[in-house]
């Protein structure tokens, strides 16, 4: 079962939908937990406002993000119709009622991953449930989202992206992830204008999670601050009040922060998962 990130952007038709869309959706989350329950599938999911022009829906999930779509539309059409009204250039009908059509609009405002990580890459979200009400454990670790949004120097925005990718894919960059111990996912995913988003999913304080971020990820950072408008100095280590302050203004809400596994911190899943998996009736995925 392969992990992905699905990120959908909707472009908001202006500061009287951003304002609207602040209002109305958060009365409707309790309704999209429940449907997520549903799938079985969907291990964090959140929404963000970038300023007046975009929502963002952002999801974290076992299998296709096709699939993922389709169901979302089966599951979720209220939600979607609530949003549509607010979006430049929206589907034009109701989701219920023309769900092609709705399906082929959100897949085009797909924004696929630059780099994407999983800290349990082969666990759905049904073998972390089962193995933690098998051992009786529901945890006490509080989860959070860092969502920011960057702005690119606009003539080093391709020479940025790749030094994104080269110092997060691969060997190094996994081990540096895996490093920080309290990372569940996190994702570059670039948008049109020159800018870069860096989602994540994490445990803990924030202000330890950015310490972290500082110690044990900071040559990511080196590379592609001094091509971000308004970031702190590098290098990062030696300046990691300044990294904190830029993460805590540039860190955009969550709308909606939805954990199938809430209480559940990376280090427990791991634990859980090891645990299950030595055993002769180990829980299968």
């Amino acid at each position: 079962m392969v992990q992905s990130h699905l990120v959908i952007d909707f472009p908001i038709d202006g500061p009287g939908g951003a304002a609207a869309l602040r209002e109305e959706l958060p009365p409707l989350m309790p309704d999209l937990a429940r449907a997520q329950d549903d799938l079985g599938t969907v291990h964090f999911s959140r929404f963000m406002l970038e300023g007046d022009e975009k929502l963002l829906f952002l999801s974290d999930i076992d299998g296709e993000v096709g699939v993922h779509i389709e169901r979302l539309v089966d599951e979720a059409a209220p939600l979607l119709d609530a949003i549509f009204s607010h979006v430049d250039d929206p589907p034009g009908t109701l989701a219920a009622d023309h769900r092609d059509k709705v399906i082929k609009w959100l897949k085009r405002h797909m924004r696929e991953p630059l780099d994407t990580y999983f800290a349990y890459e082969d666990a759905t979200v049904q073998e972390i449930k089962a193995c933690a009400a098998a051992a009786g454990f529901t945890g006490s670790t509080s989860q959070g989202a860092l969502l920011t949004y960057m702005s690119i120097k606009s003539r080093f925005q391709a020479f940025a992206l790749k030094l994104v990718a080269k110092h997060t894919v691969g060997k190094k960059g996994k081990e540096a992830s895996d490093s920080i111990g309290t990372l569940h996912f996190s994702h570059w995913v670039p948008f049109e204008d020159n800018h870069l988003g860096f989602f994540t999913i994490f445990d803990g304080s924030f202000e330890k999670y950015i310490q972290d971020f500082a110690e044990k990820t900071s040559f990511v950072f080196d590379a592609l601050f001094p091509h971000v408008t308004g970031a702190p100095p590098t290098p990062v280590a030696k300046n990691a009040q300044a990294f904190y302050q830029w993460a805590l203004e540039n860190n955009h809400p969550a709308i909606g922060f939805y954990s199938a596994y809430p209480g559940l911190g990376v280090q427990d899943i791991k634990a859980l998962l090891a645990d299950a998996r030595q055993s002769p009736t180990a829980t299968a995925g």
